[in-house]
């Protein structure tokens, strides 16, 4: 029996010795790629007889600030570690998995199974950090990288803390159009009859009147001025003369940003790095520094376990929402498909809860009715694809088969009727042209045309429903809608485009150009309710100084952004959001900043 239990022992022992050997690589350098959100990944591996030399990705297409972080971080990190069995970068999955496909590729072609490269473990002291600042920023948005500008030029030091390896938040991946009421621009472009006053009116309407009426003023008589100064002073580019229609707005009323969201986003990051603003990546607010009722800063863990001390004259939070925290959130919102940033998990909102912050509205998030289930529980939108449709023939239908909703209607006047129907959901419907105009604006919502060819393959046999038939007949049957109604709402619609007039729903007769076609093929693709933007925050005061339970206000504690709740009441117009964010950076950090140059 000893002998047994001796055997088993040395055995072990060998196998444990032989797993923790150095590999056997064919020298040399090999190249491999994989999929990423916006194409290959191309990487380049070196590796010497017994160790990865480097790694480089020599080509890739990847959404720059975020999955750029990825290419830049990765890497490296291979190379500490000898293995591709890293870490994925928060925030830049699909990335990072293109990366560590790509390099388990080149390690076989040198010869070694990459399951075998079990990561080397690499220790860091733990180090202690003390810093002092004017202005300490936490959550780098669309609120914190306006606020760490504006503060920058207002002659203060600051340190924006983010979590995430980049910042950006949910204004990077945002729809691209922002509410530029007031501005000159927008007067350009040949809006000029828009007012502060009719802004605040289309925001109550589009709210149910939830709205707080004082932040949404400070909304409406700040942003012209915003849009103006990251025009003129920031460099921020929009598309020229383009006041897209918007059914929420009585007037046009929203900019689109040059490039898009993603676009926008960089140019701040660029400018963030050149305005001499400290930036700690990857590092957490654990809690905020009190004395005497008064905060006096942050204390903060970074990916390294280096703890900083930051002591601040002001902090603002600008740490967004919590959509992607599913104990924070309503019963309506939590059966939802989340499609917005991982970050969103309401810390700032519990560190000001903390201190007996005052609070609305938490029950509350924005939905939008156009998103497709990539993943189980995870949405992509489709809402400017949406567009590519219906400015050809295509419809929204419910599971009968019927058109239920006026297709160019805002988005809150489609969600509604949406949640009506038998099973939650709608389903945009095709003609060949149509799906064209669709499938070419795919990519501005982040659904790559890869990735549209792979769920066109399945043909609705997995998620999300993409589904494509010779007949209506047959790409009904596949999507599971009625046939026989589809055929005849079909045939309703085109009445409708020859008389030029929907006696239906009163879909604008500018957007009723083409007839759909009597001959296939046909598409469908699902809609369902999609959310990321919570409505609900702290209460602050007209500086965006956070207010307590008791009506006084938290010394030297402010907010920003999505953080800050009621502005938009229960839903928010499209572009508001960004807009918010932006404005309300730059209006907080002038508050912070009349606050330190007059002493309180």
């Amino acid at each position: 029996m000893k002998q047994t239990l001796l055997a088993a022992a040395m055995l072990a022992a060998f196998a444990a010795g032989a797993a923790s050997a150095a590999p056997a690589f064919k020298a040399g350098t090999y190249t491999a790629q994989a999929q990423g959100i916006h194409g290959p990944v191309v990487v380049e591996v070196a590796f010497s007889k017994d160790r990865i030399e480097f790694v480089k990705v020599v080509k890739q297409e990847e959404t720059q600030g975020i999955g750029t972080k990825a290419v830049e971080l990765l890497p490296s990190r291979i190379v500490e570690t000898q293995s591709p069995k890293v870490d994925a970068i928060t925030g830049a999955t699909i990335t990072s998995n293109a990366i560590r496909a790509a390099v388990a590729d080149c390690v076989k072609q040198a010869g070694v199974d990459p399951e075998t490269l079990v990561p080397v473990v690499v220790k860091k002291a733990a180090k202690n950090e003390e810093l002092t600042t004017d202005v300490v920023i936490v959550g780098g948005g669309g609120a914190g990288m306006s606020a760490t500008i504006r503060t920058r030029m207002n002659g203060l030091d600051a340190i924006l803390v983010e979590k995430m390896p980049f910042i950006g938040g949910a204004a990077s991946i945002s729809g691209g159009q922002v509410v530029a009421q007031g501005s000159k621009l927008q007067k350009a472009f040949g809006s000029t009859e828009d007012s502060p006053e009719s802004m605040i009116k289309d925001f109550q309407a589009n709210g149910h009147n939830l709205n707080d009426i004082t932040k949404l003023s400070l909304y409406a008589n700040n942003v012209g001025a915003t849009i103006d100064w990251l025009h003129e002073k920031v460099g921020v580019k929009f598309i020229p003369n383009d006041l897209p229609f918007l059914a929420e707005y009585s007037h046009p009323r929203a900019l689109e940003f040059q490039g898009g969201a993603g676009t926008m986003a960089q140019h701040l990051r660029e400018v963030i790095a050149s305005n001499g603003a400290k930036v700690l990546y990857q590092t957490r607010v654990k809690e905020l520094l009190v004395e005497n009722g008064a905060v006096t800063g942050v204390k903060a863990e970074d990916a390294n376990g280096v703890t900083y001390t930051i002591r601040a004259k002001k902090t603002l939070l600008t740490t967004g929402g919590y959509g992607n925290n599913k104990e924070m959130l309503s019963p309506e919102l939590k059966t939802a498909l989340y499609y917005g940033p991982v970050s969103s998990t309401g810390d700032g909102l519990k560190m000001a809860m903390g201190l007996d912050a005052k609070t609305q509205l938490l029950q509350y998030g924005k939905r939008y009715p156009n998103g497709i289930e990539v993943a189980p529980g995870i949405a992509k939108s489709t809402i400017y694809a949406n567009v590519g449709a219906f400015d050809q023939a295509g419809i929204l239908v419910n599971v009968d088969g019927k058109r239920f909703v006026n297709e160019k209607a805002s988005n809150r006047h489609i969600l509604d009727p949406m949640l009506q129907t038998k099973n939650k959901q709608a389903y945009v419907f095709m003609d060949q042209k149509s799906w064209e105009g669709f499938y070419k604006r795919l990519p501005e919502t982040g659904v790559s045309h890869e990735d549209a060819d792979k769920y066109l393959a399945e043909n609705g046999k997995s998620l999300p429903l993409f589904a494509k038939g010779a007949t209506i007949e047959e790409v009904a049957k596949i999507a599971g809608v009625n046939a026989e109604n589809l055929k005849a709402t079909v045939a309703r619609y085109n009445g409708f485009v020859k008389a030029k007039k929907d006696a239906d729903f009163d879909r604008p007769a500018k957007y009723m150009a083409a007839e759909i076609s009597a001959e296939g093929p046909y598409y469908i693709v699902e809609q369902k309710p999609r959310f990321a933007t919570t409505m609900g925050g702290v209460c602050t005061d007209d500086h965006l100084n956070i207010v307590k339970k008791d009506g006084s206000t938290i010394p030297n504690l402010y907010a920003a952004g999505e953080l800050v709740g009621g502005v938009m009441g229960d839903d928010s117009p499209a572009g508001a959001n960004v807009g918010w964010a932006l404005t309300s950076g730059r209006v907080a950090a002038d508050a912070i900043a009349e606050a330190i140059k007059a002493g309180k």
